[in-house]
């Protein structure tokens, strides 16, 4: 078996304190071969920018995945450039800058290798590229090099989430989804050996509105005016899943939620 974290969004400053101190703890209490996190809102909650990819992965985190706002700061395009193993969804139509999947050796048994791809939801989200049609051309691809395949899903609607679950159920090792930046419980082995989950949860503070100041959100919804919105600070916990899988066949045999408190 390998075993694999992977973590929710990482949000603004306190998401990333959480995971530069409790990830090298998991990876040594759970004997890790990989790990990989959300975080397109690293950067104060909207982006992420080159040197706080860099510090995700000093931090222990090996393939940092995104989602719909990893072109918030301007600055990151170029940086995809040099840096493989952070991701934008596949699906997105521009083609230029980034890549949607990546294939990577475990950090404690390099000979075997891991493909992570990540795509984006359309229910709720922006126009792009169907994720279905995207996703199997990937996989196929990574297939020639592993049967390992780890898939993150951020999106919006469960019932797209679940919906690409059981439409991959069998060709892939785990799907898990993000975006919400809430963690739900039906963590489960689909029937062809697919490990699942609808959303990982976030890394960041639970005392929030998806990590942001409560008062400001609040704002917004009462007034529906413009409002500049602060990252929380109170009570910051790590959300995940912890995934074990085989390493010859891709066969995901167990899947456990995350949560940590830092």
């Amino acid at each position: 078996m390998i075993r694999i974290a992977i973590i929710g969004d990482i949000v603004g400053r306190p998401g990333r304190r959480a995971l530069k101190e409790l990830v090298p703890g998991l990876v040594k209490d759970h004997r890790l071969d990989m790990v990989i996190a959300n975080g397109e809102n690293a950067a104060g909650g909207f982006g992420i920018t080159a040197d706080i990819a860099e510090e995700l992965l000093q931090s222990g985190v090996d393939v940092i995945t995104s989602g719909n706002h990893i072109w918030d700061r301007k600055e990151i395009e170029q940086y995809f450039d040099t840096q493989p193993r952070l991701l934008r969804p596949a699906n997105f139509p521009i083609q230029d800058y980034g890549h949607g999947h990546v294939v990577v050796s475990c950090r404690t048994a390099p000979a075997v290798q891991v493909g992570v791809i990540n795509i984006s939801g359309r229910v709720f989200m922006g126009s792009l590229d169907c994720p279905f049609q995207t996703v199997v051309p990937l996989i196929d691809q990574i297939h020639e090099q592993t049967n390992i395949v780890i898939v993150d899903f951020h999106a919006e609607a469960t019932s797209e989430k679940m919906a690409m679950g059981w439409y991959l159920d069998g060709r892939i090792s785990c799907l898990v989804g993000t975006h919400t930046h809430v963690q739900t419980a039906d963590e489960q082995i689909l029937p062809g050996g697919t490990a699942y989950i609808s959303d990982l949860g976030m890394t960041g503070a639970m005392d929030s509105v998806i990590g942001m100041k409560p008062d400001r959100v609040i704002a917004k919804f009462l007034t529906s005016m413009p409002q500049r919105y602060e990252v929380a600070t109170n009570n910051v916990q790590l959300h995940g899943v912890l995934l074990e899988v085989e390493k010859k066949t891709g066969t995901a045999r167990r899947i456990e939620r995350l949560k940590i408190k830092l």
